[in-house]
């Protein structure tokens, strides 16, 4: 029996002296994929092995479009409570609480700069801002790179993600449908284009409103867009929904979105579409 037994204890590290494996070298993917972070951040954050696009932020997606530098317009506009709503929490202090966790003042930014040399006025919205709800600091920021885009004439981008209209301000968000379509309207009559990128996810007033007013919609791979959930629609129609349902895939094959595309190739594809319709240079990129 003694030859099951450990006589010494052989090499031993004190607990002192062990180190931990630091957090966010390695990636998992939802398929299982393993890739070295720095990898990750240098493809877009896109899987090279399967193509696996991670929800990435605002400050992400200005770095792939603009080129060096670009200069952030209403960086301090928040959102007040008209509604003085509570319920666990008042939303005073929600604002709060999500403003220190995700180091914003809502749930989209909006940046003016170049991309490939030639203006462009940005709109990215952050989910890591309360699901990246949209309320009446949302409405007032496209608005406002509306008007941006017709002083500057430059195209605009808008960056969707978003699980929707903001409950807490109620009506009011409702309001920003509305305020957005009209704006745009008017960015349309002075003849300048608008991309609407939908990303992972796009859902509710969102996608019922400025998401899909693009002069060309375009989404990157495998990302959910819809009004309403799944279940929801499960719900309200008492059928069985088709494969890849509310998928951008899906979407493309029945005609609500123009293509997809991969980040890797969102910046060259973007401007080429600009160079087209104002009639732009061709650029070799």
């Amino acid at each position: 029996m003694s030859w099951f037994k450990r006589k010494t204890k052989g090499i031993q590290t004190s607990t002192e002296e062990k180190k931990d494996t630091p957090e966010g070298l390695w990636h998992k993917t939802p398929t299982g994929k393993i890739i070295d972070t720095d990898e990750l951040e240098k493809n877009f954050f896109v899987s090279p092995e399967d193509g696996f696009h991670l929800r990435i932020g605002s400050e992400e997606y200005f770095k792939i479009l603009f080129d060096n530098k670009y200069k952030e317009i209403g960086k301090n506009v928040k959102s007040k409570d008209p509604l003085k709503f509570t319920d666990t929490k008042s939303y005073k202090q929600r604002t709060k609480d999500a403003q220190k966790k995700s180091g914003l003042k809502d749930a989209i930014r909006v940046a003016y700069g170049k991309s490939y040399e030639k203006n462009v006025v940005i709109a990215c919205m952050d989910f890591q801002y309360i699901g990246g709800s949209m309320g009446s600091v949302v409405g007032e920021k496209i608005s406002r790179a509306v008007d941006l885009a017709i002083l500057k004439k430059s195209p605009l981008i808008i960056i969707s993600k978003s699980g929707g209209a903001r409950m807490m301000e109620g009506a009011l968000s409702l309001m920003q449908m509305a305020k957005t379509s009209a704006k745009l309207a008017q960015l349309s009559n002075c003849k300048l284009p608008y991309v609407s990128l939908c990303t992972d996810p796009t859902t509710g007033g969102t996608t019922a409103s400025f998401a899909m007013l693009g002069d060309i919609n375009i989404s990157e791979p495998g990302a959910l867009i819809g009004f309403a959930g799944p279940r929801v629609v499960k719900d309200t129609t008492g059928k069985d929904l088709p494969e890849g349902f509310q998928t951008s895939e899906f979407l493309l094959e029945h005609g609500f979105l123009d293509f997809i595309i991969s980040r890797t190739e969102l910046k060259k594809k973007i401007n080429l579409y600009f160079d087209l319709v104002l009639n732009r240079p061709l650029r070799s990129i």
